[in-house]
Protein backbone atom coordinates (compact mmCIF):
# COMPACT_ATOMS: atom_id res chain seq x y z
CA UNK A 1 0.00 0.00 0.00
CA UNK A 2 2.84 2.35 0.74
CA UNK A 3 4.44 1.69 -2.20
CA UNK A 4 1.14 2.67 -4.25
CA UNK A 5 0.96 5.60 -2.22
CA UNK A 6 4.96 6.75 -2.95
CA UNK A 7 4.43 6.14 -6.77
CA UNK A 8 0.80 8.03 -6.98
CA UNK A 9 3.05 10.59 -5.59
CA UNK A 10 5.95 10.51 -7.67
CA UNK A 11 3.39 10.60 -10.75
CA UNK A 12 1.81 13.73 -9.21
CA UNK A 13 5.23 16.12 -9.60
CA UNK A 14 5.59 14.82 -12.70
CA UNK A 15 2.84 16.94 -14.15
CA UNK A 16 3.81 19.75 -12.08
CA UNK A 17 3.08 22.79 -14.34
CA UNK A 18 6.17 24.77 -13.63
CA UNK A 19 7.65 23.43 -16.78
CA UNK A 20 8.94 25.14 -19.70
CA UNK A 21 5.91 25.64 -22.03
CA UNK A 22 7.52 28.17 -24.49
CA UNK A 23 8.05 25.84 -26.99
CA UNK A 24 4.26 25.19 -27.58
CA UNK A 25 3.60 28.50 -27.41
CA UNK A 26 5.96 29.21 -30.61
CA UNK A 27 4.28 26.17 -32.17
CA UNK A 28 0.83 27.58 -31.83
CA UNK A 29 1.82 30.99 -32.64
CA UNK A 30 3.48 29.68 -36.16
CA UNK A 31 0.43 27.59 -37.19
CA UNK A 32 -1.99 30.39 -36.74
CA UNK A 33 0.18 32.90 -38.67
CA UNK A 34 0.36 30.27 -41.39
CA UNK A 35 -2.45 31.77 -44.00
CA UNK A 36 -5.21 29.03 -44.13
CA UNK A 37 -6.67 27.13 -47.39
CA UNK A 38 -9.85 27.98 -48.75
CA UNK A 39 -12.04 24.77 -49.20
CA UNK A 40 -14.03 24.55 -52.73
CA UNK A 41 -17.70 25.24 -52.61
CA UNK A 42 -19.54 21.67 -52.68
CA UNK A 43 -20.48 21.05 -56.67
CA UNK A 44 -24.55 21.92 -57.50
CA UNK A 45 -26.60 19.16 -56.77
CA UNK A 46 -27.88 17.54 -59.89
CA UNK A 47 -31.80 16.10 -59.62
CA UNK A 48 -31.89 12.39 -59.95
CA UNK A 49 -34.50 11.50 -63.19
CA UNK A 50 -36.02 8.40 -63.25
CA UNK A 51 -35.65 6.04 -66.10
CA UNK A 52 -38.37 3.58 -67.28
CA UNK A 53 -37.42 0.60 -69.31
CA UNK A 54 -39.13 0.01 -72.40
CA UNK A 55 -37.32 -2.83 -73.88
CA UNK A 56 -39.46 -5.23 -72.01
CA UNK A 57 -40.93 -6.75 -75.37
CA UNK A 58 -37.92 -7.39 -77.32
CA UNK A 59 -35.36 -10.24 -77.31
CA UNK A 60 -33.39 -10.77 -74.61
CA UNK A 61 -30.01 -10.25 -75.45
CA UNK A 62 -28.40 -13.31 -74.06
CA UNK A 63 -30.71 -15.37 -76.81
CA UNK A 64 -29.87 -15.82 -80.35
CA UNK A 65 -30.62 -13.19 -82.47
CA UNK A 66 -34.27 -14.13 -84.15
CA UNK A 67 -35.70 -12.76 -87.70
CA UNK A 68 -39.36 -12.67 -86.77
CA UNK A 69 -41.15 -9.78 -87.84
CA UNK A 70 -44.56 -11.19 -89.15
CA UNK A 71 -45.32 -13.22 -85.84
CA UNK A 72 -43.69 -9.79 -84.23
CA UNK A 73 -46.61 -7.68 -85.43
CA UNK A 74 -49.55 -10.56 -84.74
CA UNK A 75 -48.48 -11.67 -81.29
CA UNK A 76 -47.08 -9.11 -79.52
CA UNK A 77 -50.26 -8.16 -77.55
CA UNK A 78 -51.17 -7.75 -73.71
CA UNK A 79 -52.21 -11.13 -72.65
CA UNK A 80 -53.47 -12.73 -69.35
CA UNK A 81 -50.96 -13.89 -66.68
CA UNK A 82 -49.98 -17.22 -67.34
CA UNK A 83 -51.59 -20.22 -65.58
CA UNK A 84 -49.14 -21.22 -62.31
CA UNK A 85 -51.11 -23.89 -61.49
CA UNK A 86 -50.48 -25.67 -64.86
CA UNK A 87 -48.50 -28.97 -64.09
CA UNK A 88 -44.97 -28.00 -65.76
CA UNK A 89 -43.22 -29.74 -68.78
CA UNK A 90 -40.06 -30.73 -68.54
CA UNK A 91 -38.28 -28.25 -70.78
CA UNK A 92 -39.98 -25.38 -69.02
CA UNK A 93 -36.80 -25.94 -66.50
CA UNK A 94 -34.14 -24.28 -69.23
CA UNK A 95 -34.31 -20.78 -70.47
CA UNK A 96 -34.64 -20.65 -74.92
CA UNK A 97 -30.95 -20.05 -75.01
CA UNK A 98 -30.11 -23.21 -73.77
CA UNK A 99 -32.34 -25.30 -76.20
CA UNK A 100 -31.40 -26.08 -79.08
CA UNK A 101 -34.07 -27.77 -82.34
CA UNK A 102 -31.77 -30.62 -83.54
CA UNK A 103 -34.51 -32.53 -86.12
CA UNK A 104 -37.88 -32.76 -87.09
CA UNK A 105 -39.91 -36.32 -87.16
CA UNK A 106 -42.95 -36.60 -89.18
CA UNK A 107 -46.08 -37.95 -87.19
CA UNK A 108 -47.79 -40.74 -89.59
CA UNK A 109 -50.06 -40.01 -92.64
CA UNK A 110 -51.45 -36.78 -90.80
CA UNK A 111 -48.56 -35.25 -92.12
CA UNK A 112 -47.96 -33.32 -88.17
CA UNK A 113 -44.55 -32.54 -87.10
CA UNK A 114 -43.02 -33.55 -83.58
CA UNK A 115 -39.75 -31.55 -82.97
CA UNK A 116 -36.81 -33.44 -81.70
CA UNK A 117 -34.82 -30.51 -78.84
CA UNK A 118 -31.73 -30.96 -77.09
CA UNK A 119 -31.07 -29.66 -73.58
CA UNK A 120 -27.88 -28.12 -72.31
CA UNK A 121 -27.40 -31.60 -70.94
CA UNK A 122 -27.21 -33.45 -74.14
CA UNK A 123 -30.75 -34.75 -73.11
CA UNK A 124 -33.32 -35.13 -76.73
CA UNK A 125 -37.23 -34.52 -76.06
CA UNK A 126 -39.75 -34.86 -78.05
CA UNK A 127 -42.09 -31.73 -78.32
CA UNK A 128 -45.19 -30.88 -80.41
CA UNK A 129 -47.35 -27.59 -81.35
CA UNK A 130 -48.97 -26.86 -77.94
CA UNK A 131 -46.60 -28.02 -75.66
CA UNK A 132 -44.48 -25.88 -73.48
CA UNK A 133 -40.75 -24.62 -73.44
CA UNK A 134 -38.64 -22.42 -71.64
CA UNK A 135 -38.87 -20.58 -68.62
CA UNK A 136 -41.07 -17.68 -69.77
CA UNK A 137 -43.82 -20.04 -70.50
CA UNK A 138 -43.02 -20.45 -74.23
CA UNK A 139 -45.93 -22.50 -76.04
CA UNK A 140 -45.19 -23.80 -79.07
CA UNK A 141 -47.67 -22.29 -81.86
CA UNK A 142 -46.39 -24.22 -84.89
CA UNK A 143 -43.75 -26.73 -86.10
CA UNK A 144 -41.87 -26.49 -89.47
CA UNK A 145 -39.14 -28.44 -90.98
CA UNK A 146 -36.20 -26.12 -89.99
CA UNK A 147 -37.58 -24.06 -87.10
CA UNK A 148 -40.23 -24.09 -84.15
CA UNK A 149 -42.20 -20.84 -83.65
CA UNK A 150 -43.24 -20.21 -80.08
CA UNK A 151 -44.87 -17.61 -78.17
CA UNK A 152 -43.60 -16.50 -74.73
CA UNK A 153 -45.61 -14.59 -71.65
CA UNK A 154 -43.67 -11.85 -70.11
CA UNK A 155 -43.48 -9.43 -67.40
CA UNK A 156 -44.66 -6.27 -69.19
CA UNK A 157 -43.08 -4.24 -66.41
CA UNK A 158 -46.14 -1.99 -65.66
CA UNK A 159 -47.92 -5.14 -63.65
CA UNK A 160 -49.07 -6.66 -66.49
CA UNK A 161 -48.54 -9.42 -69.01
CA UNK A 162 -47.68 -9.53 -72.76
CA UNK A 163 -46.73 -11.85 -75.31
CA UNK A 164 -43.22 -12.28 -77.45
CA UNK A 165 -42.93 -14.65 -80.51
CA UNK A 166 -39.47 -16.62 -80.64
CA UNK A 167 -38.46 -18.88 -83.56
CA UNK A 168 -35.89 -21.40 -82.45
CA UNK A 169 -34.16 -22.60 -86.39
CA UNK A 170 -31.78 -26.05 -87.23
CA UNK A 171 -28.87 -25.13 -87.12
CA UNK A 172 -26.24 -26.50 -89.86
CA UNK A 173 -23.51 -28.87 -88.12
CA UNK A 174 -20.02 -28.65 -88.45
CA UNK A 175 -20.24 -31.13 -91.44
CA UNK A 176 -22.36 -28.58 -93.74
CA UNK A 177 -25.20 -30.78 -93.16
CA UNK A 178 -28.83 -29.87 -91.73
Amino acid sequence: MRILILISFIFLAACDGSSDLDDLEVFVADTTAKPRGRIKALPEFQPYSSFVYGASALRSPFESPVVFEEMASRYVTQVEAPDNARRKQPLERFPLGELKLVGTLSKGESGSLNALVQTSAGNVHVVQTGHYMGKNNGQILNILDDQIDLIEVVPSGSGGWISRPHSMGLKESAGGEK
